[in-house]
């Protein structure tokens, strides 16, 4: 979000110079006493948008004008304090933003796995466990006068090009998957009460960033303050603009957050097609858009979009952005409205949509220790269950790719030395990733395995980078007098991160070199694990017979460590499944990151990207995870054929002229058009464990996708058990594509579901209800 740490600390120091009120988080304590706690946008019986149009009524317009950006100035003679917007809390309360401040009673936070580790859990309750859990904490530091209210997260943008800095923060490829998150994780932290879908009160206002095809930070001179993603209308509405709907519609959330890129030649934050048209209109935000930090400076000062930075306020504002991360709103806008280019009434509708979800959060309802979570303090920090659903998630994110001859689990009472090799054999904070905050403590890779067994550590590369003189001898040393050799392997901040996009997609350095002669000179199984939150090619590992097993771990959080020993050793049985496909080195030797297209182009040689339109060889693809025991599925019911009812409206599917038949989705009546989808699972092995069911769809005809997920749900099995899963897939969300023309439409004729080997058709019929 911040162009960098250096950013971030210079404008908070500027703002504050320029606006009252600017500096260090404080609690929001308005209407607690004075003469203005008798007005009316103080009583808290009254509807909150007549509240709303009371308090804006009294603000003069440079008080307005100063609420227009992040560090919001206070106006004191309403007793009003500043307030500081930008807190971030991305998988854990994180001091990446300026409104939080860890010290004092409040010393850290939980850290939970990056977000790329939780979507490989494919379990969609734990995403909102960890987002209710992450609200405590932060509630519980606002209400210390240590954080915000208003959390910048998460961010739900497709992980669309595997050299993405950034994907790590995000929940993969799939826009199915990247919806249901961004929804679990949303109601986690907002826990909206007091009025139904989600529009009463809040206990914290989520944002889902960064709107919309942003996906590129930084590569071979390309980076996101001069990029023009030039998306076709069928890549935004079925890939890159899913999961924000899902957001704003099913979700309810307070805040998005348009980003730096433009799209099809506009700034997203100056675009009124995609927040006035799309995110108010159509999807019918009822919340705040919000800029990524200095936006609208970019496309004024680096983009050019505009002649005049007052002509770029204007713009922004009457696209429908609310409010600007940055100072630029409240240095021009004063003079953009002198000029005319922008008027009173439409910064007073910008207010009114900050100022509404102030109210929801109850900051206008006096002193926040008598209101709804106003008892969270320091003892609901970094609890003992906090740390141990951190500990939970670690374990469900791991990925086993490869397990050779069933070389783990690891027998501890076989062993007596392991060698613990690698670059990130001891990470700490290497472990938690990007917008991270300051930890409960660490548990590393080492300590956890030093838990189980005697080790011999030697990092034979001394950083992740790996170049030049390498202790790599000394790791070759220990390997050949171990039971067995962990090699720690993989990336970190320093490359992969925001601003930083990877060229390749190979170990970087002599890491590889390292994994090979270690791996021969072992005289016992030899275990790959692999930090990172984007893919690697790790062929030369995966054919390697002296290499047992890999496993992929992310950023694991703060216990990642022991979550990675209790895999190894076999007190936790992995079942997470890949979130992202793992493409081999000649994808990025071949594909441009610049290159939006989703879809393959055969006639110019592009493979096209996601495991939905990708042609091309994979080192492991999406939703790949092995288990140390063996789930059968077998179906236990799912319809053989399905009508799909039409309004009537020129909608029948026999008037389409495309080759194979498909009618618009918004002329069938989808309201609990469904399929149900009753699955039995059946654990085989030795082992209880835990099993994803992936229920993807093959749609008729070639012009669509090469299949898709529809439905996925994480369930428990103990041995010789067997559990029935019931899964809906939803018709016209999860069996519709978008045309060319950005029409999203549901393809006629028969549906292949895929459950793992099972294979089962549904032919869907148009029934044209006209009488």
């Amino acid at each position: 979000m911040a162009k960098s740490l250096l950013f971030l600390l210079l404008f908070s120091v500027l703002l504050s110079a320029r606006i009252p009120g600017g500096g260090a988080a404080r609690p929001a304590f308005a209407c607690g006493g004075g003469p203005a706690a008798a007005l009316p946008f103080c009583r808290v019986a009254l509807p909150i948008r007549t509240r709303v149009a009371d308090l804006i009524g009294r603000l003069t317009l440079d008080e307005k004008i100063r609420l227009l950006v992040n560090n919001a100035a206070g106006v004191p003679r309403l007793g009003i304090a500043g307030y500081e917007w930008w807190s971030e809390a991305l998988h854990g309360v994180s001091d990446v933003g300026p409104g939080v401040h860890f010290g004092g009673a409040y010393p850290g936070a939980t850290s939970f796995p990056q977000v790329i580790s939780s979507a490989a859990s494919f379990n969609a309750t734990l995403w909102e466990l960890i987002g209710k859990a992450v609200s405590d904490e932060a509630r519980a530091m606002y209400n210390g006068g240590q954080a915000g209210l208003t959390f910048w997260s998460p961010n739900v943008n497709i992980f669309r090009d595997p050299r993405w800095g950034r994907g790590q923060e995000t929940p993969g490829e799939d826009p199915g998957v990247a919806s249901r998150y961004a929804v679990s994780y949303v109601r986690g932290l907002q826990r909206a009460y007091g009025a139904p879908h989600g529009h009463g009160r809040l206990k914290l206002a989520a944002c889902c960033k960064h709107y919309t095809a942003y996906d590129l930070d930084n590569w071979r001179g390309v980076d996101r303050f001069h990029f023009n993603a030039k998306v076709s209308k069928q890549d935004l509405e079925d890939t890159f603009d899913v999961p924000f709907k899902a957001c704003v519609v099913e979700g309810r959330v307070a805040s998005v957050m348009c980003s730096y890129n433009q799209v099809n030649g506009v700034p997203t934050c100056a675009d009124p097609n995609l927040l006035r048209n799309t995110i108010r209109g159509q999807w019918a935000l009822n919340g705040y858009i919000v800029s990524d930090c200095d936006s609208v400076g970019v496309f004024y000062n680096t983009q050019h979009y505009t002649s005049t930075p007052e002509e770029a306020a204007a713009e922004a504002i009457k696209a429908g952005l609310d409010m600007n991360c940055g100072p630029f709103l409240a240095q021009y806008t004063s003079s953009a409205v002198k000029q005319r280019l922008v008027s009173v009434a439409q910064i007073n509708a910008a207010l009114t949509n900050t100022i509404t979800v102030q109210m929801r959060l109850g900051m206008y309802d006096g002193d926040p220790s008598k209101q709804p979570f106003g008892n969270l303090g320091p003892r609901d920090v970094c609890t003992p269950a906090h740390q141990n659903l951190a500990l939970e998630a670690a374990r469900q994110g791991i990925v086993l790719l490869k397990n050779h001859g069933h070389a783990l689990p690891l027998s501890p009472s076989h062993l007596r030395f392991v060698a613990v090799v690698g670059p990130n054999s001891d990470a700490t904070v290497t472990m938690i990733g990007n917008y991270a905050g300051v930890p409960c403590g660490y548990t590393s890779p080492l300590q956890g395995i030093g838990r189980y067994v005697k080790t011999n550590h030697q990092m034979g590369c001394t950083n992740v980078a790996c170049s030049g003189n390498q202790p790599i001898e000394a790791a070759v040393a220990a390997a050949r007098t171990s039971d067995a050799t962990m090699l720690i392997m993989g990336l970190d901040q320093s490359i992969e991160a925001e601003a930083k996009d990877r060229d390749g997609l190979l170990l970087p350095g002599r890491q590889q070199e390292l994994v090979s002669k270690v791996a021969m000179a072992s005289r016992g199984p030899t275990i790959l694990v692999l930090m990172c939150g984007g893919p690697v090619d790790v062929t030369f590992a995966k054919n390697d017979p002296r290499i047992a097993a890999i496993l992929w771990v992310g950023y694991p959080g703060q216990a990642g460590g022991a979550a990675i020993a209790d895999v190894l050793f076999g007190a936790f049985n992995p079942g997470g499944k890949l979130p992202v496909t793992w493409y081999p080195q000649q994808f990025v030797d071949k594909v441009p990151m610049t290159n939006m297209a989703m879809r393959a182009d055969p006639a110019r040689g592009y493979p096209g990207r996601s495991y939905r339109f990708y042609t091309g060889p994979v080192v492991f693809h999406y939703g790949h995870g092995l288990s140390y025991t063996k789930f059968t599925h077998s179906l236990a019911h799912a319809p053989a054929q399905l009508s799909v009812q039409l309004d009537g409206r020129r909608a029948s599917a026999h008037n389409s002229t495309e080759p194979g038949r498909a009618v618009r989705v918004s002329h069938a009546r989808c309201d609990g058009l469904a399929i149900p989808v009753h699955v039995d699972i059946k654990n085989i092995g030795d082992r209880d464990g835990s099993h994803i069911v992936l229920v993807y769809s093959t749609p008729p005809g070639t012009r669509w996708a090469q299949k898709q997920l529809v439905a996925f749900e994480k369930v428990h099995v103990a041995v010789g058990g067997q559990v029935r899963v019931k899964l809906g897939v939803d018709v016209c969300r999860d069996l519709s594509f978008a045309d060319e023309y950005g029409i999203r439409r549901i393809p006629i004729g028969e549906h292949s579901l895929q459950i793992g080997d099972l294979i089962h058709s549904v032919t869907l019929n148009p029934e044209d209800l006209r009488r």
